[in-house]
């Protein structure tokens, strides 16, 4: 969603352990250790970030599952044209953009719970208007609405209003193995799911996760504080110097990238390849799997959380992934590992980018920082799900792929300029 990964959690957490047993034994030889120690969950903080976690992941889920079948079923709906397709995929990013810092705002001053409920309400009709639309007009609309309920930026402050301090760091990673399990389950039972009971089942499903989740919220923990009302406007200078914006700009581009991608990929899959929407779920699934070998070595290699080399390795998967649908004799074999290359360095990028901002942006301006940083990611879904109908409607999958080879090289140029000057400036 935006976006962080399953191993990725763990492996931090495994550190965390290794950590707490080094405290533990210095404990009776130094008085500051005392001080140093991890602290442990209390009870009612578990609770509330199993909550939101499970929150996180059923809405991402709604969202996720329409990813590589939502383009295959728009194009047969009334008025549909390759470019209102790649609308119909990329939609909700607009809509999310726009409203996940307004919305944040609107948290502070009415509560986390009821802008939670409302924007679990707005997915849910925007699901219904989607389901029952035979128009390609009505799924945009739907999809609009979809993403209108945009309460990521609300989660993430209702996570720092019920967690501590010292703990609150481990409370996202955890948040962030829901969403990333919910990417993972999305990619084999959407189209499992397409395939035996049709698409508008899906958005169906988006209906019955919204109102599962918001029944959710009776099982948070009683006393959670209030907001504090934020006294002036929000000041978001802090957030914008020239290494968060670079940031932004990448996470805009990964999304870009991916959106643009699935708009291409199912028509790939059943024209190219005449693989029924049944078995598309074998292909992204063994895909997804194997991706994650590369994956976790991304990971060990990333000594420091979101370093700018293993960056620049992860984006030269993408692109190499990208190179093979675009260049490569379709086959089986051939998009298999393209999208096992692509998986690879995509799921650590999810995890990495956002793990590096939060390092770089300062604690006064990291709410604002994050909040950018999600609204370029939501931006990017939007403006790759629309470049990838547009070429779509004057070409083939293999040229929205070459789209996608272009912006990967783009942030390969721009990965390699920074590192450049980082160097520079140390020397």
């Amino acid at each position: 969603m935006a976006t962080n990964l399953l191993i990725y959690a763990a492996l931090q957490v495994r550190r965390k352990d290794r950590l707490r047993a080094f405290l533990e034994s210095m404990s009776d030889q130094s008085p500051v250790s005392a001080k140093l120690a991890i602290s442990p969950m209390l009870g009612v903080e578990k609770r509330a970030i199993s909550v939101i976690a499970v929150i996180a992941m059923l809405r991402m889920l709604g969202l996720f599952a329409l990813l590589p079948v939502l383009s295959l079923y728009a194009a047969g709906l009334e008025g549909a044209t390759p470019l209102l397709i790649g609308l119909a995929v990329g939609a909700y990013g607009l809509t999310q953009a726009g409203l996940q810092i307004p919305l944040g705002a609107l948290s502070d001053k009415v509560g986390r719970v009821p802008v939670i409920v409302a924007g679990l309400a707005v997915f849910a009709i925007g699901s219904l208007v989607a389901m029952y639309s035979d128009t390609i007009h009505g799924v945009i609309a739907g999809r609009l609405l979809q993403g209108a309920g945009a309460i990521s930026a609300t989660l993430m402050a209702l996570i720092a209003d019920a967690t501590r301090v010292e703990v609150r760091t481990r409370s996202m990673a955890f948040v962030g193995i829901g969403i990333g399990a919910s990417f993972l389950i999305a990619m084999v039972v959407g189209p499992l799911l397409a395939a035996n009971f049709g698409v508008r089942a899906l958005f169906g499903l988006g209906v019955l996760v919204a109102i599962f989740a918001a029944l959710l919220l009776l099982l948070l923990p009683k006393g959670i504080e209030k907001p504090q009302a934020r006294e002036g406007r929000w000041d978001l200078r802090p957030a914008l110097r020239a290494d968060l914006l670079r940031l932004d700009f990448y996470i805009f581009l990964l999304h870009a990238i991916l959106a643009a991608s699935f708009v291409a990929l199912p028509f790939l899959l059943s024209n190219s390849l005449a693989l029924p929407v049944t078995s598309h779920w074998k292909l992204y699934g063994g895909a997804l799997l194997v991706s994650l070998i590369g994956t976790v070595l991304l990971i060990v290699r990333d000594e420091r959380q979101g370093k700018g080399g293993t960056i620049g390795v992860a984006v030269a998967l993408i692109l190499i992934g990208e190179l093979l649908l675009t260049f490569a004799e379709i086959s089986p074999a051939s998009v298999f590992l393209a999208l096992t290359l692509f998986f690879a360095g995509f799921n650590f990028l999810e995890a990495g980018l956002p793990a590096r901002l939060s390092l770089l942006a300062s604690e006064e301006s990291r709410g604002a920082s994050l909040g950018i940083f999600s609204s370029s990611q939501f931006l990017g879904a939007f403006v790759g799900g629309l470049t990838g109908g547009l070429f779509l409607s004057v070409s083939d999958p293999g040229d929205v792929f070459l789209v996608c080879v272009l912006l990967a090289s783009l942030w390969v140029v721009l990965q390699g300029i920074a590192a450049f000057l980082s160097i520079t400036r140390r020397n």
